[in-house]
């Protein structure tokens, strides 16, 4: 009697699990059975690439409602979805960014630009201008009227809400420290011997005591409120138009400066910054943090929004649009998705901070194809081809131009300084860093 062997496989193994579960596949691991495995992938890379650049759209929506040039954004704390928003016509909205509807209008909040907003608790909002006036608006009455009026003695630029006390700052020519129950300062914050007018402060959101200010004679100086004075004062070169506080490491400091660069701080080390971030090609005038730390928006007055990663020094990212103006407030919204921008043309817009982000539902599947394909260009953007897709973004034509003469230009002044050095004693004309000729002097 011939014995016949018959080949048994268990159906459990080839057959899906669950119903809906893709079937398994066998595949032999060996790499000498897969000769072209890397080509395929290199060119998978390719593809992943050149997908993520044609599906990039980041312009989301547009809001309406201002008549001039929008001036001031703030965020509502713990809110996904509420943005409000200053003009220059002295009118303040709140706007609700998923149903792109108004929450609260007031067209004559200030007579004049108003230069500062922020969300105090959870349906208050206050508000400065150049009419000397803070005033605390209640979003749940939808009253024209303030609840309180905190007159001041001179313009007021900008404004910002302790974290956890009913306390807030404002800038003028000196620092004031109010509190939300008293219609008088309590306390005055100035350094010894400074003259300047303050254009921006704002309070640290890990040490609250802690604040930060900017001034039109270059400086930024820290300030402690328990101390009632300043602590330490820095003179850069060019002069700082927004300061924003990392909210994940509480000692960085990001500043944008007319220069058209952006530069972070250690304010434990405040000789030099950490990094120079460079990309703008006009004075970068506003700057916020990402929630999650790891990245910031800056706008400037070359009509761009710019995307960055902490601690890389070129744009990751982009955003412009034809008829957008001068850009003069950026904000993250608190789930870090979206981005808002406020321009010299009256509108404040909305933006994915991942360009080619698909909104909407996204299953299972579909997630771990984006997530292979995001892996894949990671791995290979060293690549000559891969990399140069992955990096180019389309800029406007004067953006571009111009980005190209301040090159030539830097370029020239290198190379100048570089004869200069060549052509005297040696050890005499020693090169100085880049990060050490921002910061002038030091004062403490």
């Amino acid at each position: 009697m011939v014995k016949i062997s018959v080949l048994q496989h268990a159906p459990s193994q080839h057959l899906p699990n669950r119903p809906g579960d893709p079937t398994p596949m066998a595949r032999n691991l060996d790499p000498l059975m897969h000769p072209f495995a890397r080509a395929r992938e290199r060119t998978r890379a390719l593809n992943a690439a050149k997908m993520d650049r044609m599906f990039a759209k980041p312009f989301v929506a547009s809001l309406e409602g201002h008549t001039d040039a929008v001036e001031v954004l703030a965020r509502k704390p713990h809110d996904l979805i509420t943005v409000g928003s200053g003009s220059w016509d002295g009118g303040i909205i709140v706007h609700n960014l998923s149903l792109r509807t108004h929450i609260l209008r007031l067209p004559q909040a200030h007579k004049g630009k108003v230069s500062g907003l922020c969300f105090s608790g959870e349906s208050r909002i206050l508000s400065c201008g150049v009419d000397r006036n803070v005033k605390l608006w209640d979003i749940e009455s939808q009253s024209d009227e303030p609840a309180l009026v905190f007159p001041g003695k001179s313009a007021f630029n900008s404004i910002d809400h302790h974290r956890y006390e009913p306390l807030f700052a404002t800038a003028s020519d000196l620092i004031q420290i109010w509190d939300e129950t008293k219609t008088s300062p309590i306390s005055n914050l100035t350094f010894p011997t400074s003259t300047e007018t303050i254009t921006s402060v704002r309070f640290n959101q890990s040490e609250a005591s802690v604040l930060a200010s900017i001034g039109t004679d270059r400086t930024f100086t820290l300030y402690d409120i328990r101390t009632g004075k300043a602590e330490r004062r820095v003179i850069m070169q060019f002069t700082s138009n927004a300061l924003s506080w990392c909210p994940t490491h509480p000692t960085t400091l990001l500043l944008a400066s007319e220069d058209h660069n952006l530069y972070t701080f250690d304010i434990r080390h405040m000789s030099t910054p950490t990094q120079i971030y460079k990309a703008h090609v006009a004075a970068v005038m506003s700057c916020e943090w990402s929630p999650t730390g790891l990245e910031f928006v800056s706008g400037g007055w070359d009509r761009t929004v710019r995307i960055w990663k902490k601690d890389k020094g070129t744009g990751e990212d982009v955003f412009h649009g034809k008829r957008m103006g001068r850009v003069s407030s950026t904000v993250f919204t608190n789930d870090a998705r979206f981005v808002v921008s406020g321009s010299d043309d009256g509108n404040v817009r909305v933006w994915k901070s991942s360009a080619s982000e698909k909104l909407g539902v996204v299953n299972a599947r579909e997630r771990a194809a984006i997530e292979y394909r995001a892996k894949l260009v990671e791995r290979w953007k060293d690549d000559k081809e891969v990399g140069k897709v992955a990096r180019t973004r389309h800029l406007p034509k004067p953006v571009y131009t111009a980005s190209k003469l301040k090159r030539t230009m830097l370029e020239a002044e290198r190379v100048k300084e570089e004869r200069r050095r060549k052509h005297t004693r040696a050890g005499e004309n020693k090169p100085k860093a880049e990060r050490k000729k921002t910061v002038i002097a030091e004062q403490s």
